[in-house]
């Protein structure tokens, strides 16, 4: 076992370099670096892996421009738990939510994992001591985001992960294919499918923000495999292609029809834009309003959302991207019997029925380009620029491309769609 290993770090003397700088303007670039530090070993019911591959997540981007807070106060908190925990206090926080890998070494209490599976990573760490996580494990209190509210996270070559967060590796999928999906794909499955989010059922009309983002593509695929009516709203014409080539047949280019939501009197929001963007979307549903809306912009679109959910339909949001403080004319909310559902991230049944459609070959995902650990602030600051399509991924010992794939012959049935994202010309513009 090596006493040291390579990871991208945040430093805590640096947790305060962007003070006093405008959130768009914080270069992530500038605060990840890449350092050798400690190798943990796994404690009862810990599981450490070595990590081929990993990917960007907003919260790694949130993480490196300490926004909304610096994350080492999470690992503080954690600590002050006691036991184990207090090896998440550190003057470094290995970031890192998502990875594919081979476990390497198994902690006490250990028995469904070995050394030498190739395995996947879901990002719910949790304690289940309380006993509201043994309804769903996202309401104990305990509950946090593994390589954000804890440390030892997945850009690195080595991660310490709790055993239920691992699933089986799709074996058609190559490394870095098979790591962008476990924070995204599990949230969308979650957000959109699961009772414990919109319950989306067949033949519902499914309004989905950003459609060819990451969290984005996944929810359009499961709109289109669900039986459901996607209405994607993208930013370009290249991510309406994408989506066209995903099935979808109602698409917006928010950019080509200039909606303004934020253009009313004394900068607020203008409802007439609403309207428009209402009618918009009834011209595509053949007059129909929609059931679900699919919520994760936050502040730029949230008040258009609830506002063309249909009457007794339902907002179920996540993330707030573009900011945390919503706005939205509550009339047309209580009036209409509407629901506004907060979803965070997946249980672990969730995330494991998520995955499992993956390794079924029905959902797919949605990769466009890839980096080396040793670039992965560029990599956060193309997310951060929202300059990408879908998901970015990151090498960490996988030694290029292409590697990892077990099942040659299932993946050829699926090469188109694994490849659909992949970085060509106008895949940089601004995400969906």
């Amino acid at each position: 076992m090596p006493e040291f290993y390579r990871a991208a770090v945040l430093l805590k003397d640096e947790q305060h370099m962007f003070d006093g700088v405008r959130v768009a303007n914080r270069n992530p670039a500038k605060s990840l670096h890449l350092a050798e530090v400690p190798t943990p070993m796994p404690g009862p019911g810990e599981v450490l892996v070595a990590a081929m591959a990993s990917s960007v997540n907003y919260n790694t981007v949130w993480s490196a421009i300490f926004e909304p807070v610096p994350t080492f106060a999470f690992l503080e908190q954690y600590a002050r738990t006691g036991g184990l925990a207090t090896r998440h206090d550190q003057p470094y926080h290995v970031v890192g939510s998502d990875l594919s890998g081979i476990v390497l070494r198994t902690g006490p209490g250990v028995r469904r994992w070995r050394p030498g599976q190739r395995v996947v990573a879901h990002c719910l760490s949790v304690e289940l001591e309380d006993p509201a996580g043994h309804d769903d494990s996202m309401l104990d209190p305990q509950q946090r985001i593994w390589g954000f509210e804890t440390n030892f996270g997945g850009l690195a070559e080595l991660a310490l992960v709790k055993a239920n967060q691992l699933m089986p590796k799709p074996p058609h999928l190559t490394w870095e294919e098979a790591a962008v999906s476990g924070l995204v794909n599990s949230t969308a499955y979650r957000q959109l499918v699961s009772r414990n989010g919109a319950n989306m059922r067949q033949g519902d009309n499914v309004l989905i923000w950003g459609a060819a983002s990451g969290l984005g593509s996944y929810a359009t695929q499961y709109a289109l495999a669900g039986g459901a009516f996607p209405i994607c709203v993208v930013s370009s014409p290249r991510k309406a292609e994408i989506c066209r080539e995903m099935g979808a047949e109602a698409i917006i280019d928010r950019s080509a029809e200039d909606y303004r939501f934020w253009s009313g009197e004394e900068g607020g929001q203008n409802p007439r834009e609403w309207r428009r963007f209402g009618q918009r979307v009834r011209e595509l549903t053949g007059g129909e309003d929609v059931d679900i809306v699919f919520e994760h912009p936050g502040r730029d679109t949230f008040g258009a959302s609830v506002y063309v959910a249909r009457r007794g339909g339902t907002i179920v949001t996540c993330a707030s991207t573009t900011g945390y403080l919503h706005e939205f004319d509550n009339r047309y909310l209580w009036m209409h019997v509407k629901r506004i559902i907060g979803s965070h991230f997946a249980n672990y049944y969730e995330a494991w029925r998520a995955n499992r459609l993956i390794m079924r070959g029905r959902i797919h995902p949605s990769l466009s380009q890839t980096y080396p650990l040793e670039q992965v602030g560029l990599a956060a600051e193309v997310v951060h620029g929202n300059r990408h399509l879908g998901k970015v991924g990151v090498l960490c010992l996988a030694d290029k491309e292409g590697m990892g794939v077990d099942a040659p012959e299932f993946r050829t049935r699926h090469e188109a769609q694994l490849n659909r994202f992949r970085k060509r010309p106008g895949s940089t513009d601004a995400a969906g």
